[in-house]
Formats: C-alpha cells, sequence, structure tokens
C-alpha cells in the first residue's frame, strides 16, 4: 500500500516547482491534492497530470495574500474529500534589495505572503482539526497530521539583499515551534524546512523567460543576477542547486509515517551550505 492512501494534502503555491513536484510526489502515495496557483491554467494542468496518474485532485486557484483564502483552500479539502491530513506552506516569492533602498510596501509584501497567508491557512485549519481530533480520540483512534512550513538558509542565517525575505522567514520558524507546541495534543507534527538554492524560476538568472509575474496586481522581477547566483553555487558542497525534485523529497519526510513522532524541528536541504 502506498504510504499516504486515504490521506488529504493542500500545498500553497503548487502550480510550479517545488509545490508542482510535492503536489506530484504526494498524489503517487494515495494522498488527494489540493493544488494552488494564481494561474487557473497552470494549477489545472498540474491536476491533469495527477488524474492521468490514477491520482485524486483539485484546483484551489487564487492568491494566498487574500484576507478569505485560508478558509477556501481549506474548506475545498474538507469539501471535496471529506478531511484534511497534510498541509504545506510552500507558495512564496522574493523581493530583493539592500534596507536603504527598500520600501514599507516592499517589506511588507515579504511579510503577507511569507506570514500572514500560513498563519491564516492555519488558523483556518484549527478548528477541523480539533473536531476531527475528538472525535478520533472518543473512537480510540490515533490519527497523525502534518504541517510542513517552507523557511529558507537566509531565515536561518541571514542573506545581504534580503532583510525582507529573511525577517519573514524567520517568522515562519517561530510560528513552526509554537505551534509544534499548540498543536501537539491534536496529534499534530509542525516542522519546517528550510531551503538553500533550489532550481526554479526564483533563482533562475534575472532576464531569462518566464522570470518576471504579476503578483498582486504588480509585476515582480524573479530570479538573481549571474553574478549572485554562480557564487552561491560555489558555496555549496554538494556542487550544485537542487532540483524541485530533491527540494520536495525533503518536505515529503515530514508527511510521511516514519516521521509520525517529529515535531518541532527545523531542517535545512541546502546541499551542505548551512552546515
Amino acid at each position: 500500500m502506498a504510504k499516504l492512501t486515504g490521506k488529504v494534502a493542500i500545498v500553497s503555491g503548487s502550480g510550479r516547482g517545488i509545490g508542482r513536484a510535492l503536489a506530484l510526489k504526494l498524489a503517487s502515495e494515495g494522498a488527494s491534492v489540493v493544488v494552488n496557483d494564481l494561474d487557473e491554467r497552470t494549477a489545472d494542468a498540474v491536476v491533469a497530470e495527477i488524474d492521468a496518474a490514477g491520482g485524486r485532485a483539485i484546483a484551489c486557484i487564487g492568491d494566498v495574500t487574500e484576507p478569505d483564502f485560508g478558509e477556501r483552500f481549506v474548506r475545498a479539502a474538507t469539501d471535496a474529500f471529506g478531511g484534511l491530513d497534510i498541509i504545506v506552506n510552500n507558495a512564496g516569492y522574493t523581493r530583493d534589495g539592500v534596507i536603504h533602498k527598500m520600501a514599507d510596501e516592499q517589506f511588507q509584501a515579504m511579510l503577507d505572503v511569507h506570514v500572514m497567508a500560513p498563519f491564516r491557512i492555519l488558523r483556518a485549519a484549527a478548528e477541523p482539526i480539533r473536531i476531527m481530533a475528538k472525535q478520533e480520540a472518543a473512537e480510540g483512534r490515533e490519527v497523525i497530521r502534518k504541517v510542513v512550513n517552507i523557511s529558507s538558509i537566509s531565515g536561518l542565517h541571514g542573506n545581504a539583499g534580503q532583510v525582507n525575505y529573511a525577517a519573514a522567514k524567520t517568522a515562519l520558524v517561530g510560528m513552526t515551534k509554537t505551534l509544534a507546541k499548540e498543536w501537539g495534543r491534536l496529534k499534530v507534527c509542525v516542522n519546517c524546512v528550510g531551503f538553500g538554492l533550489v532550481e526554479t524560476r526564483l533563482t533562475a538568472t534575472t532576464g531569462e523567460p518566464d522570470t518576471r509575474a504579476t503578483i498582486g496586481g504588480k509585476e515582480v522581477q524573479l530570479g538573481v543576477p549571474a553574478g549572485t547566483r554562480e557564487a552561491a553555487a560555489q558555496m555549496i558542497p554538494l556542487g550544485r542547486g537542487a532540483s524541485p525534485e530533491e527540494a520536495a523529497g525533503a518536505i515529503y519526510i515530514f508527511c510521511i509515517p516514519e516521521s509520525d513522532y517529529i515535531s518541532g524541528e527545523v531542517i535545512l536541504a541546502s546541499g551542505g551550505i548551512g552546515a
């Protein structure tokens, strides 16, 4: 039997990159998955991939920073699949700049997507999880649920030019450790994965195709300058950045039964650069 048969997962930002790779992996192990992206066509394409492989998935389109998104996301899972077992807060992007050139709006944008959005999703999930856990306890069953928040090596060690992103990703670590304490009695394991360089459009060389996106009605330049990217790659002991599938594997570890007694932890999937 697949490791996640009967489980229901929601993965924010799962139309591309790490999130897409994770959605496909969870579905391949039997989980029903709610896929999220800003772009309907992108999300639908991932759902179609899962369906074609014999899995189960639906799309929940929308911006995770919208005040009502958390409620919609959680409700999509419970309405379509009758439960919620795995929550992965993966959606995000970067808007880099040195502090003396950074506007309040630029700083706040990172807090909105990397802190407020996960907070709202988890707050929306709290009551359904509490109800399910209470019923399971009354029936003498132990069901372990999983939350995985996505941080960054920048959030643990800082990074020049990313004061906004690093601050937000650090806050997510605090959220992780706090919820591990609050939700332990509900049989929920809450962990965090911090990434280094992963080969996605967020780390592509600036100016390459698909490195501009419209987020919240604003056009945002994604990617990093070629020199910065090359320097970062040279610092990685394993000699290269991770593929999206390798990055998804680090998250997957926290979703499967083998990690049912791990909670409140932060691991780096960085190829050794965070050692």
